[in-house]
Formats: structure tokens, sequence, C-alpha cells
């Protein structure tokens, strides 16, 4: 009982709006989603954001969380490096490179300086450069011994819910509305954090064209208020 509390108040903490990653100026596609005018109200942001779930970026970056925390456990340094360069590698553009990487950097370098233990020391050590967001994550919990099922979870519903943030500044979606779009999409991310668990590699890959065209166009978006 007491182990899964502590994983839950590390978690808590890593993933909060206010841990050290920007991740409010990042959208993921959803400012060029809102201008377009595919998010505009309450259910069209719940269904852009359940396809980026079954389809997108919330199932490969939690099939990636899952791996790198799994070498991370092992200790395991080459096979954790290779799924943070397959991780980069499947970023479509170069606004969603620069969304993970930086992200991913910063989170490692905050809990590595904040929360440090001699496995994420060492295995950080082997990646002295860009940093997939899941993988850093992913990493972390790993080394800090946190449940593999607790992380993703965890990870899949910040992922959520930081998307809903950005839509609140950036569409016309109160946060009565936002409110109800996390809570309807909860069962989702329940079941998809569960079903990814056991996936290999091999199971990676997305369906989600209009959103990955609309992050090279968001590049050249005349106003805009984040970077991706």
């Amino acid at each position: 009982m007491a182990e899964a509390v502590r994983d839950a108040l590390l978690l808590l903490a890593w993933l909060s709006p206010g841990y050290p990653v920007g991740a409010y100026a990042y959208s993921h596609g959803l400012e060029w989603a809102v201008e377009a005018g595919d998010v505009c109200d309450e259910a069209s942001l719940r269904d852009w954001l359940a396809d980026v779930l079954a389809h997108g970026a919330g199932r490969n970056d939690t099939i990636l969380a899952a791996h790198a925390h799994r070498a991370a456990a092992a200790g395991d340094a080459p096979a954790l490096a290779a799924v943070n360069h397959l991780a980069l590698a499947l970023a479509p553009s170069r606004e969603l490179h620069l969304e993970t990487s930086q992200q991913g950097r910063s989170f490692l370098d905050a809990t590595a300086a904040a929360w440090p233990v001699p496995p994420l020391a060492a295995l950080s050590a082997g990646l002295d450069g860009p940093v997939a967001y899941p993988v850093a994550v992913g990493l972390a919990a790993g080394a800090h011994g946190i449940a593999r099922a607790t992380m993703l979870s965890g990870f899949l519903g910040a992922f959520v819910q930081n998307l809903v943030s950005a839509a609140l500044r950036c569409a016309p979606i109160g946060q009565s509305a936002g409110t109800r779009v996390v809570a309807a999409l909860t069962p989702r991310v329940a079941a998809l954090a569960q079903e990814v668990e056991s996936l290999g590699l091999d199971a990676l890959g997305t369906a989600t064209v209009r959103l990955d065209l609309g992050s090279f166009r968001h590049e050249t978006q005349y106003t805009r208020i984040f970077r991706s």
C-alpha cells in the first residue's frame, strides 16, 4: 500500500502542469485543428482527442513509454537507446519532433536533479542527445520502480488533460465542457493503458494523417500561441 501511494505521488508531481517541461507551450496540432474548424465545440474536441488516443500519438507514445520502462527496469541501456531513437524518428514533423524532444530532455534533467537514484543516473548517461518525452517518463518510472501499469495510466491521462488545457486557450470551449471531455475519455484512457502494456514495438503505427499535415501547416500559421 505504501509503495502504491509513493508511486501515485511521484506521478502526480512528474505529470503535473507545474513540472518544468514546458507542456503548456505545445498543442500537438490542436491549434491548427481549431483554425481549420475541425475542433469548434465540446463534441468535436472529444472526437478529435478520441482519435488521437486510439489512432495517433496517444497509443504510440504509451507503447514507447512501456518499452522504455521495461528497458530501464532491466538496466538495459542499449534497448533504452534503441527505443529512444525509434521514438524520435516517428515524429512526423519538425514541430512534433520539437514537442517530444524538448519536453523529454527537460523532464529527464528535472527528474534526475530532484529525484536522483543510481539507475536513473546510469541510464541517463547514455542519452546525451535528444530524448523523446514518453521515453523519459518510462525511464524515470522504471528506474524508480514505479509499476508499469500505474505509469501508463498516469502518462496517458496527463496527455489528455494537457490537450484539453490547450483547447481551453485556443478553442471556444469552457472549463466545464473541458472537464466533461476528460470524464468522457477516462474509460478510453484506462482501457488503452491496459491494452498497450504488453504490445511489442511492431504494434506501433498511426492513422492521423490530417493531424500530421496540420502540424506542417501550423509552422506557417499566421496567428498562433503554441509551438506545435
